[in-house]
């Protein structure tokens, strides 16, 4: 079935690249009268929590449409690293009710005791069995489930091919390019886990390496590179988009925004590999509002709900319901589902790399360089 909804109807997909537009501009306004479960109606939900995720990863109309439903307003707070998301969770008193951590941080989220237990009877929306267990196994731990999933992607580099002509293939050519007809015009995450890791891809290493030689020639490439770089920031769509930036590295969701709108923008999976990851929901053990932040996420569990912020933020589902509800132009959208040889080659990033201290002096050095 291939098919999403508006006020509850059908769409053809010929009208949805009007939908996306739509979608885009806001001008859609509340679609679904989803009320919270009974669970929640006889809790005091208050009238305000905080979520913390990632750039342009929500559609907005979401959380306007969860406020009429439940009273409770959504304060986003946007981070460009799951090591800041974990500084400020170990620094206590986030504020969060509910964040979004990346499959690989979660066993430490649950070793450190900052990370709930779900109580999976508050979340009568989620159903496990519709999930690929490839990108959810990380969301639970010795029977126990912490997590559950946002949605997967990969880790690649989206490229303005107007302004830089030349087919790439590899991150080996990202590196190269960003230091010759990218120079100033190329922008790389502030992130350990994938300016790293794609550093290196550059070498033929393991994107999780922490081999002390290894790390040594990534940072040797790094601080080449340096110089040459537009900026170092995870929030790279406002540089792409106003041409400022002709190369970046780019995350799934992104790149498939990035094309939609801006066709010349494609994104690029480095044949060498690089990052396969998967987001999840989860509530940190001092959240001030948990009975907001389970409404919430019970919430995002809906599949007509979370069809529409696939649709909006363009990152591939885990969810088997969420898929039956997407056009086929997304289901055969190579950028949220690469071809399998594509696919084969990504890690997915080690939980040892998030608390390594190595990495971290690495990335410190080079963003001061």
């Amino acid at each position: 079935m291939s098919k999403s909804y508006r006020d509850g109807l059908p769409i053809s997909p010929e009208n949805f690249v009007d939908q996306l537009m739509r979608l885009k501009r806001g001008s859609i306004g509340r679609e679904l009268g989803i009320m919270p479960t009974p669970a929640f109606a006889a809790e005091n939900l208050g009238d305000r929590m905080s979520i913390a995720t990632w750039p342009n990863y929500h559609d907005p109309q979401t959380f306007e449409n969860f406020k009429k439903d439940t009273g409770v307003a959504v304060e986003v707070n946007v981070f460009g690293s799951n090591e800041e998301m974990l500084a400020k969770l170990q620094a206590g008193a986030s504020g969060w009710s509910l964040f979004v951590p990346t499959n690989y941080t979660i066993s430490t989220y649950k070793k450190l005791g900052i990370i709930d237990p779900l109580d999976m009877a508050k979340l009568p929306n989620f159903d496990g069995s519709q999930e690929d267990p490839r990108f959810t196994s990380e969301g639970t731990i010795d029977g126990t489930t912490y997590a559950v999933p946002k949605n997967w992607g990969t880790t690649g580099f989206a490229v303005n091919t107007k302004k830089l002509a030349k087919p790439m293939t590899s991150w080996k050519e990202f590196w190269d390019v960003a230091m010759a007809e990218g120079d100033g015009r190329t922008m790389v995450h502030d992130y350990q886990l994938t300016t790293i890791g794609n550093a290196l891809k550059y070498y033929g290493y393991s994107f999780n390496s922490l081999k002390q030689d290894e790390l040594a020639k990534a940072e040797e490439l790094l601080l080449k590179v340096k110089p040459h770089l537009f900026a170092v920031s995870s929030d790279y769509q406002p540089g792409m988009r106003a041409g400022d930036a002709w190369m970046t590295m780019c995350w799934t969701n992104d790149g498939a925004q990035l094309h939609r709108d801006i066709p010349e923008i494609a994104y690029v999976l480095g044949k060498e590999g690089g990052e396969i990851w998967t987001d999840f929901y989860a509530i940190p053990k001092d959240a001030p509002n948990k009975p907001a932040g389970y409404a919430l996420l019970n919430y995002l569990m809906t599949p007509e709900v979370a069809v529409k912020e696939h649709l909006a933020n363009g990152a591939p589902s885990t969810d088997a319901r969420v898929n039956k509800l997407l056009p086929k132009e997304v289901l055969d959208n190579p950028i949220l589902y690469p071809a399998a040889d594509l696919l084969t080659p990504l890690e997915f990033g080690a939980a040892a790399t998030l608390t390594d201290p190595g990495r971290a002096e690495l990335m410190a050095r080079f963003k001061s360089a």
